[in-house]
């Protein structure tokens, strides 16, 4: 069984701490070796300026996890981001390899 690649960016609101953020960061890792994801990778891409407001937020964290796995993986995943309420808005990718290009 092969695993596809996927990048899941996601923004936290800005008033979060910094302990939290961690923890959000290990349960979502936690999560996916739970579900049989491989090579996590996660970046903390910091504070930025939004394009837009969201829930009257004009700032936002930014966190990229890079991952291998399945699409029921990233159901699980965005589900469990779908109910955070730290969470404002998420994206989840799937990379190609340079082999299929």
């Amino acid at each position: 069984m092969t695993l596809n690649k996927y990048e899941v960016i996601y923004i936290l609101k800005p008033d979060v701490t910094e302990s939290i953020n961690l923890a959000l960061v290990n349960q979502y890792k936690a999560l996916i070796k739970k579900n049989g994801g491989q090579n996590i990778l996660v970046q903390h891409r910091g504070r930025r300026h939004l394009s837009y407001n969201i829930f009257h937020y004009y700032d936002g964290i930014y966190v990229q996890v890079n991952y291998d796995g399945n699409g029921s993986l990233v159901k699980v995943i965005e589900k469990s981001m779908h109910f955070n309420d730290n969470i404002l808005r998420y994206l989840t990718v799937k990379k190609e390899s340079l082999s299929e290009v």
